[in-house]
């Protein structure tokens, strides 16, 4: 039998989606999760993937942090960049509460992370965590979006790290068959269907975000900042939000 793994990709708060897809496979396909061997992610894909590992019965707990975490940032007047609003204080509190404490020992090797490299913009999957709190900050630095959620990166090693989703929003690990979900409809295992009849193909940061006929465009770097820093900004949860993580149950 292939080596089956699940990817999450990239996507702000539109990660309701994705913890709606994760409820699903754990009330409906514990077989297909008892046959996957590595979980991705990038961002708040990431995120989801690693509650999948380590601590799936905390699920539904990860989705009222979600919920709530999107409500305060929807208070704030210019959103996460309000001045004195620590966005990344907020999801490091949210990580420190669902994480269990031997988390690093159960994510080692089942769990790779995506993350970007502040300065040469180079890609880099993580996939061992020395301590829980390495599991952390490579976790923070997945979803840290530059401008958004701060100016300078997460420390990592000695080294400046920002968002996995700016180099690869998806990952695709080189063993076996991954699974991909994502909230963007496209060519992935498990996505929202899009019926629209234009013919367009968006691929960002080496995803495929929109797949209808055959059109291509590439987006570049700063596109892909100004895209990710948009799907942020408009990551508001609400009825359309909550309806979409109830609708793939």
């Amino acid at each position: 039998m292939a080596v089956l793994n699940l990817s999450f990709s990239a996507c702000g708060f539109l990660g309701i989606y994705q913890l709606g897809v994760a409820e699903a496979l754990l009330r409906h396909g514990a077989k297909l999760l008892g046959s996957v061997k590595t979980f991705a992610g990038a961002s708040a894909g990431s995120l989801v993937a690693t509650v999948l590992v380590t601590a799936p019965e905390k699920l539904e707990h990860v989705k009222d942090f979600a919920y709530r975490f999107a409500s305060d940032v929807r208070k704030q007047k210019f959103g996460a960049m309000t001045p004195g609003y620590d966005f990344m204080l907020k999801l490091r509190e949210g990580l420190e509460d669902i994480l269990p404490p031997n988390a690093h020992e159960i994510a080692g090797d089942r769990l790779h992370v995506s993350i970007t490299h502040a300065r040469t913009r180079k890609n880099c999957m993580v996939s061992h965590f020395a301590s829980r709190e390495d599991l952390i900050k490579v976790l923070l630095a997945s979803s840290f979006v530059p401008v958004y959620a701060g100016i300078k990166g997460v420390e990592y090693k000695g080294q400046t790290w920002v968002d996995g989703g700016l180099t690869n929003w998806l990952p695709v690990l080189p063993v076996g068959r991954t699974i991909t979900v994502s909230p963007f409809c496209g060519s992935h295992d498990i996505c929202p269907k899009h019926e629209d009849l234009i013919s367009i193909k968006l691929t960002l940061a080496d995803m495929p975000i929109m797949d209808i006929g055959g059109g291509h465009m590439e987006v570049g770097w700063q596109c892909r900042v100004q895209f990710h820093l948009v799907l942020a900004l408009a990551g508001r949860v609400g009825a359309r939000e909550r309806a979409a993580a109830e609708g793939v149950r």
